[in-house]
This record gives C-alpha cells, sequence and structure tokens, in this order.
C-alpha cells in the first residue's frame, strides 16, 4: 500500500478542501436564511460521501505511515480537533439556540479547521505557530 502513499495523499487533500468548501457553502446559506438549500437531502449525502472518503483516505495513511511521524502527538491533536469541528459544525448548521449562537460556532468550527490545516502541514502540534 505504500506505493500508493501519493495517491491516498492526494485524495485526502482534496476531500479535506471539498469538506471544507461544502460547510462554509452550507454555513453561508443558513446564515443568509436559505437553511432549505443548505439541508437539502442531496447536499447533506454528498457531504455525508466526502466525508467518508475523507476518513478512508485518512485511515489508509495511518496504516502505511511508519509509527514516528506520530511521536510528537500531532495526529492526535489532529484527531482530537476533529471532534471539536464536528461538533462546533452541527451547532453552527442547526442545534445550537439562537442565531448568535449558529455564528459563533460557525467562526470557531472555521478557525478549528484552518488550525487543524496548520498541523497536519507542520506535521506538530503548534501547527501555524511552527510554519
Amino acid at each position: 500500500m505504500l506505493a500508493f502513499y501519493a495517491q491516498i495523499k492526494a485524495v485526502h487533500v482534496i476531500a479535506v478542501v471539498a469538506s471544507g468548501v461544502l460547510f462554509m457553502t452550507r454555513g453561508v446559506l443558513v446564515h443568509a436564511g436559505r437553511q432549505r438549500w443548505a439541508m437539502a437531502g442531496v447536499v447533506r449525502y454528498v457531504s455525508y460521501g466526502i466525508d467518508t472518503v475523507l476518513l478512508t483516505a485518512a485511515l489508509m495513511l495511518v496504516l502505511i505511515l511508519p509509527g514516528a511521524m506520530f511521536a510528537n502527538h500531532w495526529l492526535t491533536l489532529k484527531l482530537a480537533l476533529v471532534v471539536v469541528y464536528v461538533v462546533l459544525g452541527s451547532y453552527a448548521l442547526k442545534r445550537a439556540a439562537t442565531r448568535r449562537a449558529r455564528i459563533a460556532c460557525f467562526i470557531a468550527a472555521l478557525a478549528i479547521y484552518a488550525t487543524m490545516i496548520g498541523i497536519a502541514i507542520a506535521h506538530h502540534p503548534l501547527g501555524w505557530l511552527r510554519v
């Protein structure tokens, strides 16, 4: 599987970008009063599909990379932030009780997304601060 590392990583990066763009688009639609468009079945299923590809590629990368790659715990932090991002995203799109809370969660989710990208690029828990 190591022979396919570059292709798997490319699929993962493309899925990260697609997932982020779709989340940002859905968030903007929700906050523009277009909840029906943002929560339409087709849009949700596309999101599920992208996230499935993203998770599958991520798991494949974890399996083929050497264990020493994760010695500084950057991957552990990134995975913990994924959970925070998903929860904030859920609140940003529909679960928060007020518009102000949805906006705050949306902004926080986007900040977490950017932080995860910085951590992935730097392969270090400090992310953008390390680069």
